[in-house]
């Protein structure tokens, strides 16, 4: 099988069309990244060539092989307690202060909104159990979505590799809530039924959420056109309660794009706290 390169009538159209779909902006610059991700799809859907694979696209462009081709321009890229900061912000201040604001109706509502392969989420959960126990009690709802549903059905498993677990998590933490299966290492039902992963694209209509104490969107704004950013900030500022937290990510900020959020003084988290109103 042999695997074409990427003319610019065809880059174009594919940008186009993840555009469309996805919001993700591919700039020429990309142009050899979405060729080596499209040759990753012709070989997963046996395909002669990107030449065959565009073809069927601009002949069937709703059918399944766009979504394989939307999935694949979207970098999962992941680990446990990645960044580090953002877990300690959680821990050290989040955390503490919305449990004494929420501590009458003991409950909280988190949101993973790119949870990728789910090493996020999971270190979240993690987290929670180890230093707040007594949120077992609390009605805590933790929703993790991801655009992929290749992703999605990963979190969902909850498997990880050898070298994914070597990658940020604590070995106490493997040991406690882990299982070994073959040579994979599988999180417990436990922990694993404490999360509703779902299959969700950013910039198309939401499905219904609950009010939102903690969101985390770390790593995906920096996809997204202006516009776009807007968009999903809006949308998120409505969800969020007062005193509620919007994680993101280092290179991304809310600065110029929505002035409902107010920068957590604690370095390199990337933490936001709407603003009262």
């Amino acid at each position: 099988m042999s695997t074409a390169t990427l003319n610019q009538t065809d880059f174009d159209f594919v940008r186009d069309l993840v555009l469309k779909q996805s919001a993700i902006v591919l700039g020429s610059e990309k142009a050899y990244l979405v060729e080596m991700r499209l040759n990753q799809v012709v070989r997963r859907v046996a395909l002669s060539g990107i030449e065959e694979l565009v073809e069927n696209l601009r002949k069937n462009p709703n059918g399944d092989l766009r979504q394989h081709v939307v999935e694949a321009m979207t970098t999962n890229e992941t680990s446990f307690f990645r960044d580090v900061k953002p877990f300690e912000a959680l821990k050290e201040i989040v955390l503490p202060d919305l449990m004494e604001n929420r501590k009458i109706e003991r409950g909280l509502n988190m949101w993973c909104a790119a949870s990728s392969s789910g090493q996020e989420p999971y270190s979240i959960m993690m987290m929670i159990r180890e230093n707040f126990p007594s949120l077992k009690d609390w009605d805590l709802k933790f929703i993790a979505s991801d655009l992929s549903t290749e992703m999605v059905q990963h979190c969902k498993e909850g498997s990880y590799a050898q070298h994914e677990v070597n990658r940020g998590l604590p070995a106490l933490f493997l040991v406690k809530y882990f299982q070994r299966k073959g040579s994979q290492w599988q999180i417990k039902e436990d922990l694993r039924s404490a999360i509703d992963f779902i299959t969700m694209n950013l910039v198309a209509p939401w499905p219904a959420m609950p009010h939102l104490d903690i969101v985390f969107l770390r790593n995906v704004l920096i996809y997204f056109d202006v516009d776009t950013k807007k968009g999903i900030l809006d949308k998120l500022h409505r969800l969020i309660r007062p005193g509620g937290y919007l994680f993101l990510g280092a290179a991304e900020t809310t600065f110029n794009l929505d002035n409902a959020f107010e920068r957590l003084d604690y370095a390199c988290s990337g933490c936001y706290r709407l603003r009262s109103k």
